[in-house]
């Protein structure tokens, strides 16, 4: 459950912490594009470098590690996935004439397995910085502030907020079902998924108590009953958030002239030239 708490806001005061959610984003979205842009290994490197100094300046190094250690499973799944395929049907590759049987064509298989899961781990990174330092309260203002319907706002707050208490509260029943004697990781998969059950049975029971007193307490409050909503905060752009705007929209020029007319060498050009 640890990849959730990475997705967890803490509460720091911090040049990135208060910056606009709406910039934040942008910034996160522009990350995206440019990890979907790029296959070639070394680029998504210098990808996965860029939000590190947001990361040390919000002080949030433990909170987004144990993201990334969270995601750990899914990325060496994404690997051997990537590289048993590209094993079995190698004639996407251009650089590998079937059956795959030289350093060579290992090297480029293994070199695309990894940056698969390179741009996985890009995508882990940069939007747990982004929920680690943007408070669900002015997640949804910056959404209501965009001309979303509050209704939406509400709902996706809503779950932002209570993915990691439904986390914790995993971890908690996993540790008094383990007290009782339940052996998660005995037995084969089948065996093994049906030892879950007793975790998710009592997890989905709290999940719908809690939405239950969660709409009582919105009745109570005559939630929807009037159309025209104020808030207590306004968010206001300042030159911090400007100056992080221009940094997005250069880097997206960059990195859509380096994919149009750059050709970047991959790893495995690097230690054989003489192959490619």
């Amino acid at each position: 459950m640890s990849v959730f708490e990475g997705f967890k806001f803490r509460k720091v005061s911090s040049l990135v912490h208060d910056l606009d959610p709406r910039v934040k984003f942008f910034f996160v979205l522009v990350l995206f594009v440019m990890a979907i842009l790029f296959t070639n290994l070394f680029a998504l490197l210098v990808l996965f470098m860029v939000p590190l100094p947001f990361v040390f300046v919000a002080k949030v190094n433990r909170q987004w590690l144990r993201s990334l250690r969270g995601a750990l499973l899914l990325a060496v799944f994404i690997f051997a996935t990537n590289f048993i395929f590209g094993f079995l049907y190698p004639a996407s590759f251009p650089q590998i004439t079937p059956p795959v049987d030289t350093a060579f064509e290992y090297l480029v298989l293994l070199e695309r397995s990894i940056s698969m899961t390179l741009r996985f781990v890009v995508l882990i990174a940069s939007f747990s910085v982004f929920f680690l330092t943007t408070s669900p309260d002015h997640l949804g203002l910056a959404l209501q502030q965009s001309h979303v319907p509050y209704e939406f706002c509400f709902a996706f707050t809503t779950a932002v907020r209570f993915v990691p208490v439904l986390a914790d509260e995993a971890q908690t029943i996993m540790d008094a079902q383990k007290a009782r004697g339940l052996e998660l990781e005995r037995g084969n998969l089948l065996k093994r998924v049906r030892n879950y059950i007793p975790i998710l049975i009592p997890l989905i029971v709290n999940a719908i108590r809690r939405s239950l007193e969660l709409a009582e307490a919105m009745e109570s409050r005559a939630w929807g009953a009037s159309k025209n909503r104020t808030n207590l905060y306004a968010l206001k752009l300042k030159r911090s958030d400007y100056v992080l705007v221009v940094i997005s929209v250069v880097m997206l020029i960059v990195a859509v002239y380096i994919w149009l007319n750059v050709s970047i060498p991959s790893l495995s050009a690097v230690l054989f030239p003489a192959m490619v």
